[in-house]
């Protein structure tokens, strides 16, 4: 079980199973009264367990065989798991994951999601995998009971959501979008994000054209897609100058607050700190102010400090933080708008959606001091 929090405008709506499992009846004005699947299978010609394979979305059963079971079933009056991705009133189901909706990120994301929601008539269930882990169910079970309850596919902003999961809803051919994914997702699984080479680039560069020489990256977890995009886009603006990548200026953790606090301890531990900072996200930079604060050092004056994501907390920071913004709200609408053309069984131009970052260049940097 997970925590689920369903989000509409109508207010809450009872999902009904989807699911009907061998031995239970269906109804047809073309066949007997109440056939069993037995009827339905020896209509279409194959065996109760290949009807049930079909029905359960199981992929060991030929294109050609399940297009005879199908349309049996319709002519029953019967809608797949496979076809039910709407509620009884014809709207659209989808269901958001997120490790939790803790930080300024999420949020942004989600407000995203839920105004375009609002706008397609698309009704949201919210998942926090922080509250009541994946673990509780198997992938089998989690993606079955998105077929059993009729929910048109998932956008995962999570780093539990893992190949295993991923492989369960393929099976079943439910639409996934995974938004800012921690690995690169499978070719076929659509992926919603920013350009975050180019932002790490940018953030590097500002602070190299500021005539800064000893500047130190503090990143989120080392494995991430978008971290490693980041650093990479980091390296590649100091290369270009001639400066070197210095091992102790580029430190890996999460993208939480307490990692900035950690991150600069150790930085000014070394012999000669660095001068300017880019932070993963603005949630580490927020954790280098108030460790800088700590020790006495006034940001810009003494460390020009970079963030990532242009989240508000950037803007009322103190003083005000200069971040590579993403089009957060933006990507949480694109993700939307992808999956549900996943539903319709629109064929997509691209399985990669990226938007572009914006340095908001703010008060937290300025020229270094003189040695």
């Amino acid at each position: 079980m997970w925590l689920l929090t369903r989000v509409c405008n109508k207010g809450t709506i009872a999902v009904t199973k989807t699911f009907e499992r061998s031995g239970e009846t269906l109804s047809s004005s073309s066949l007997p009264a109440k056939p069993t699947l037995a009827v339905v299978a020896e209509r279409a010609g194959v065996s109760p367990p290949t009807v049930s394979k079909v029905i359960n979305g199981r992929a060991d059963v030929s294109a050609d065989t399940r297009a005879r079971v199908l349309a049996v079933l319709e002519d029953a009056g019967y809608r797949s798991p496979l076809q039910r991705r709407t509620t009884a009133d014809g709207t659209t189901v989808v269901e958001v994951v997120f490790d939790a909706l803790d930080s300024t990120y999420s949020v942004e994301i989600l407000n995203g999601i839920l105004h375009a929601a609002g706008d397609l008539g698309v009704e949201v269930m919210v998942s926090i995998t922080a509250v009541m882990p994946l673990n509780q169910s198997t992938p089998e079970q989690r993606a079955q009971r998105m077929v059993d309850e009729g929910r048109g596919g998932m956008i995962v902003v999570t780093s539990a959501f893992g190949g295993a999961q991923l492989s369960a809803f393929r099976r079943r051919r439910i639409p996934v979008v995974v938004i800012d994914p921690f690995n690169p997702p499978p070719a076929d699984v659509v992926s919603v994000g920013a350009t975050n080479w180019a932002g790490g680039k940018a953030a590097a560069e500002h602070l190299i054209e500021l005539g800064h020489r000893r500047i130190a990256f503090l990143g989120g977890p080392e494995t991430a897609e978008c971290n490693q995009a980041r650093l990479h886009g980091y390296m590649a603006a100091l290369m270009a100058r001639g400066l070197e990548v210095e091992p102790g200026y580029v430190r890996m953790g999460h993208f939480r607050t307490e990692d900035g606090v950690s991150g600069l301890k150790e930085l000014l531990a070394l012999k000669e700190p660095p001068t300017a900072i880019f932070a993963g996200n603005d949630s580490i930079a927020l954790g280098v102010m108030a460790e800088a604060r700590r020790n006495g050092l006034r940001i810009p004056d003494d460390l020009s400090l970079v963030g990532f994501d242009g989240t508000y907390q950037a803007a009322e920071a103190i003083p005000p933080l200069t971040s590579v913004a993403q089009p957060l709200q933006e990507m949480g609408r694109a993700a939307l708008r992808t999956l549900l053309r996943q539903v319709r069984g629109e064929q997509l131009d691209s399985q990669r959606v990226e938007l572009a970052t914006q340095l908001v260049v703010r008060e937290s940097t300025t020229i270094p001091k003189a040695n």
